[in-house]
């Protein structure tokens, strides 16, 4: 157990993680070059195609050190850089002893730098810095340098500069791995104790779990237990995981590795439980990591209503893989039985809404995304609001609370302007502002989580030209002006279509939504009124007028009272349609509804 390693690799979103993974596979023989190919761990096409990764990937290297000649077995997990998927990190850094933290030469320590640091450092992790793209002409090596022994406190010949894109530093990278990171701790004699780490579904062989060993031997097999769940299984399989999965005879404390069990019902595995032995079992399942707290909530719902029983068994599956998704059934009166999804973030929820459409062939409709709000009613009773539908009547609402999150942005002082005027058309408040070295600031708002839902983060990216990086965590609710906002057709209510806004932004939103239904249902034989309204108060609308027959077409000459009875004959026709006919929103008019800036 001497010469095993664990860490991960923990940066930003864009400052080469997986590059340089691919250097190090290659500086260690894992891959051939036959096999290799840029971001070699990434393999989902959604990773390839947006050049950002979605999921943690570990695998196993194996490294002679030079200088003593030992052979070390390394297990390296890349980690994800968006603020969307810090779970996956988290996860990771449980698994791990020590961790790689990369910074770009060019672009410096950004905000999720500084949030995967603090999460490695409340577990202990050995942190080896490592400034990446010192070959760019823009690199500022020294500067970068100076930034990351402020943050951590470190020598500046304990930083050591790498380049993912030629190779250079990585034999330096292996040798700080092999040298500074402690090996694992753990007692191969004592019952086992496995934690769940992540987890795959294979429509052959059921549940993979991947699990890292903290004590005892795990063999093929085996009779085991999860301690959560009490369920007991048959090891069908173990082994290590380098580039596929590799079976072996047994996995004892410190490694890396996956173990199949035959389950096939998804819900049986949870990440994050314990995996002991039925007959020697542990004390104590592994402190694993906190329970994962969704930001934004969306209704998901089939196309067709025959298709809810698929939709249940494709989220369980990419639940297995994807442990942030969280999600619970409802139902909605326009669009049948559906699910009450929570995501992390927007971007979360646009990668699972195209891997259902993509790894699992659903063609879904998702509803207004908003998040937990808090409501107390003239009772005083206190509850939690997920949906629109969830908050009560104005003349029975007695307060509303909101989430609040401290936002960070790292940028240059060029943009200050334009970020302060967006962050306070978000109904922001500034905290503070420091300068972390002449070029670059920092800037701290507090804000409703509300106002970053949407399209808040690619604003800001607009109006910074990518030059700001953005982190945000939940610091508390407050009171807040909450009103829903109902759409109307006819005078009947589309509830999918109902959204929960702060009061100042209602008739602005009443209106935009208004104009848009307007251009996107198509028109009837009867008038359609489009109504945005807070209770019983209107405070918006678009009227989309008639198709309208030609009815005095066959009249040719003769008295005009001829023409007027037929006239009158159709709007009494048009009278009765529109008391009996219904108005049918077209599915795609749910989706474009929402892009109300398009």
């Amino acid at each position: 157990m001497k010469n095993i390693r664990n860490f991960c690799i923990i940066a930003h979103i864009d400052h080469g993680k997986s590059t340089l993974a691919d250097r190090l596979l290659e500086y260690t023989n894992t891959i051939s070059k036959r096999d290799m190919q840029d971001q070699a761990l990434d393999n989902m096409d959604l990773e390839r195609e947006r050049g950002i990764t979605i999921k943690s990937h570990a695998i196993q290297m194996h490294y002679i050190d030079p200088k003593t000649k030992e052979e070390y077995i390394i297990n390296l997990i890349d980690t994800p850089g968006h603020v969307d998927f810090s779970y996956e990190v988290s996860r990771s850094i449980a698994a791990c002893e020590g961790a790689l933290l990369l910074v770009d030469a060019s672009q410096g320590i950004q905000a999720q730098t500084i949030s995967n640091l603090y999460l490695a450092v409340d577990h202990n992790l050995e942190i080896i810095p490592i400034v990446n793209k010192v070959d760019m002409a823009s690199a500022m090596i020294e500067e970068v340098q100076d930034q990351i022994m402020d943050l951590i406190g470190c020598e500046r010949e304990d930083i050591i500069s790498a380049s993912g894109r030629t190779g250079l530093g990585i034999p330096e990278i292996l040798d700080a791995a092999i040298h500074r990171i402690p090996a694992p701790k753990g007692d191969v004699d004592a019952p086992l104790q496995t934690m769940i780490f992540d987890s795959m579904f294979n429509s052959y062989r059921g549940v993979i779990a991947y699990v890292r060993v903290m004590n005892g031997v795990m063999k093929k097999g085996d009779k085991l237990r999860f301690y959560n769940t009490g369920k007991e299984v048959i090891a069908e399989e173990v082994g290590v995981l380098r580039l596929g999965q590799f079976e072996s005879a047994e996995i004892r404390a410190g490694d890396v590795g996956y173990v199949i069990t035959g389950i096939k019902v998804s819900r049986e595995i949870k990440v994050g439980d314990t995996i002991t032995h039925v007959a020697r079992p542990c004390s104590e399942p592994v402190r694993g990591f906190e329970e994962v707290k969704p930001m934004v909530f969306a209704g998901i719902y089939p196309l067709d209503n025959d298709d809810f029983e698929d939709l249940r068994d494709s989220l369980e599956k990419l639940q297995l893989n994807d442990a942030s998704l969280v999600f619970e059934p409802e139902s909605s009166v326009a669009l049948g039985f559906g699910f009450r999804c929570g995501f992390l973030g927007m971007l979360h929820l646009e990668i699972v809404q195209e891997r259902l459409y993509r790894e699992f062939d659903q063609d879904i409709i998702t509803t207004v995304p908003n998040v937990t709000y808090f409501a107390t009613n003239m009772k005083d009773e206190r509850f939690t609001v997920r949906q629109p539908s969830d908050l009560p009547e104005p003349n029975h609402l007695q307060s509303a609370e909101e989430p609040y999150i401290f936002a960070q942005i790292i940028t240059k002082p060029d943009y200050i302007g334009s970020i302060m005027k967006l962050c306070l058309d978000k109904r922001g408040m500034l905290q503070k502002q420091t300068y972390l070295t002449p070029s670059r600031l920092e800037m701290n708002f507090h804000m409703p989580l509300a106002e970053i839902v949407f399209d808040f983060y690619d604003q800001l990216k607009s109006l910074t030209r990518g030059y700001a990086s953005f982190d945000y965590h939940v610091i508390d609710y407050r009171l807040t002006d909450l009103v829903r906002l109902d759409i109307k057709l006819n005078q009947e209510q589309v509830d999918a279509l109902s959204a929960l806004v702060h009061r100042s932004k209602a008739e602005q939103m009443g209106r935009k939504m208004c104009e848009k239904l307007k251009t996107l249902l198509p028109r009837q034989q009867f008038q359609i009124a489009i109504q945005a309204a807070i209770g019983a108060k209107v405070i918006a609308r678009e009227t989309i007028s008639a198709l309208r027959k030609d009815v005095t077409a066959k009249c040719y000459g003769g008295d005009i009272s001829r023409k007027r009875k037929l006239l009158e004959k159709q709007k009494e026709g048009k009278k009765k349609m529109k008391q009996f006919g219904s108005v049918e929103v077209p599915q795609e008019a749910f989706l474009k509804v929402l892009k109300l800036n398009d």
